[in-house]
């Protein structure tokens, strides 16, 4: 099966790990974080790439991929869990920013992912919305309760699907090769961060 990557976003994507392989052996190289980068942007800004992370204070996607002020549109929410906000928040950085590419960031130990698995398939008294945004993933495949970091990586895929199946904006943005959506999960023992698509190695991207 060939898969179909725009060139702008494959650019943005490999120029990203490439940054992330820079963190990983410790030669991070703080640049793009000064006061006058930040006044380049006063009045306006065109981000590389949009980013859905968690909100976990170990997820930092500027450091984790060496970028600086201007480079990423960063959308935080515990556990990458999508409600209207966040899908809107996403929407504005496709459509109005024309972001080529879409990161969907889940890591190892995240306390959501732990929550759910203990929790399902009860709604609890609190984090209700948050839970109700994981269970799909678990019903989808039950086989991801078998630890935190499977589900972890079971609800990143899910949350692409959610996106193309309730926001025509990224739908029709991907459909029309103005985006890509990279399942990414970051590993804490190492820095690293993997691509979760099974065809990686179609995209052929050389680090």
């Amino acid at each position: 099966m060939n898969i179909n990557i725009p060139a702008k976003s494959k650019e943005i994507l490999v120029k990203l790990l490439k940054g992330n392989e820079q963190f990983v052996n410790g030669k991070y190289d703080a640049k793009n974080i000064t006061i006058e980068t930040l006044k380049q942007f006063a009045k306006y800004q065109e981000p590389h790439a949009c980013i859905l992370s968690c909100s976990d204070s170990r997820v930092v996607p500027e450091l984790i991929f060496e970028a600086g002020i201007g480079e990423l549109f960063v959308v935080r929410v515990a556990g990458i869990t999508v409600g209207p906000n966040v899908r809107e928040s996403i929407e504005y950085a496709v459509k109005k920013l024309h972001v080529p590419l879409l990161i969907l960031l889940g890591h190892d130990n995240c306390g959501v992912m732990e929550y759910a698995k203990d929790s399902y398939p009860d709604v609890k008294e609190h984090f209700q919305s948050i839970l109700k945004c994981v269970y799909p993933a678990v019903d989808k495949d039950k086989t991801s309760l078998e630890s935190d970091e499977k589900l972890a990586k079971q609800h990143t895929l899910w949350v692409e699907e959610f996106l193309l199946n309730n926001s025509a904006i990224v739908k029709n943005a991907v459909d029309n090769g103005e985006l890509y959506i990279a399942k990414c999960h970051l590993c804490h023992e190492t820095g690293r961060v993997k691509l979760l698509d099974e065809k990686l190695d179609e995209i052929n991207i050389t680090l």
